[in-house]
């Protein structure tokens, strides 16, 4: 039997839901009370699953006190959505279409629940999350500052940056303290930091955005961090091979930390060299150390997740 998929087109102020495609709607307000109010409609339709499109942060009420209110819900990608509509002959767009063609998706492609992540992952992500966007204001505020010559104006940089640094030493803190109070994560951080030149913030990286990390085969984690070269061939013609997509924030910390690992360690040095040396392009070499340096660390924590559950 088809599954009764409700699709929600999440916006700042409204939820605009269908049910299937062509099926019944509401709109309702995007407050505690309106998505209530949407959990009652979802009852009453007997309805398996909810699914939303990611929309930089405005989904995560609504995916959270769904659950709560015993939902099971998922959060998909808003551009394979919009390209299976094209696909599928809907060029107009408007709030109730989308909320259809996100439950048609929803039902061809297979959609499954995603559990909401823990309490303790999701205060991880919020203090990474927060640790950089402070150091990247950081680096901005000290290269602004060399441009600065009035006493004024430099004084306030001057305070700006003491008050980012301090924060950032809490945040560093706050964020050891959190992995050293969970088992598996204080394996992860003793395991990842055997490699030279993986430090905290690497960790902490990974663990808020990739967690999951270890259960997945070294394919799978390197697509989803777009690590993964995408095959462009047809016929006999074959295509120029090329990342995309991926979780940025996890693929712009491993470029960095590629770089230094293979200065420090003998194999990765190797490999970089023998890249090299076949005429690869800075670029692919980098691409290549990085998910290199990804299926090390996703084997180190799948042989952890492995001791912890054969302890249990």
């Amino acid at each position: 039997m088809t599954r009764l998929i409700c699709g929600v087109d999440v916006s700042g102020e409204t939820l605009d839901c269908r049910l299937g495609q062509d099926g019944p709607c509401l709109e309702t307000a995007r407050t505690a009370e309106g998505i209530g109010r949407l959990a009652r409609f979802c009852r009453e339709h007997a309805v398996e699953l909810v699914v939303m499109e990611a929309t930089g942060a405005y989904e995560r009420m609504v995916f959270s006190l769904l659950w709560e209110a015993g939902i099971a819900c998922a959060i998909v990608n808003p551009r394979s959505v919009r390209r299976f509509a094209e696909a599928m002959g809907f060029l107009e767009k408007t709030d109730r279409i989308d909320a259809g063609q996100i439950a048609r998706y929803a039902e061809v492609k297979g959609i499954v629940a995603q559990e909401p992540a823990s309490p303790s992952q999701q205060r991880l992500r919020a203090l990474v999350t927060r640790l950089r966007q402070l150091t990247d204001l950081s680096v901005a505020q000290a290269n602004q500052r060399r441009l600065v010559e009035e006493p004024d104006v430099l004084e306030g940089v001057e305070e700006l940056l003491k008050l980012v640094k301090r924060q950032i030493r809490k945040l560093e803190a706050q964020i050891a303290e959190l992995i050293d109070s969970d088992p598996l994560w204080r394996a992860f951080d003793e395991a990842f930091r055997s490699i030279k030149g993986v430090a905290d913030r690497t960790v902490a990286r990974l663990m808020a955005d990739l967690p999951e990390i270890g259960t997945l085969s070294n394919k799978a984690i390197a697509k989803l961090a777009g690590l993964a070269p995408m095959a462009k061939d047809s016929g006999k013609r074959k295509g120029k091979r090329s990342i995309r997509g991926g979780r940025t924030s996890v693929r712009s910390i491993l470029f960095v930390v590629a770089s230094v690992v293979s200065r420090h360690n003998a194999d990765f040095k190797d490999f970089h060299q023998r890249l090299s040396v076949e005429g690869r392009t800075k670029k692919a070499v980098r691409i290549a150390v990085a998910r290199k340096l990804l299926v090390r660390l996703n084997a180190k924590a799948r042989e952890i997740r492995h001791t912890f559950a054969n302890a249990t």
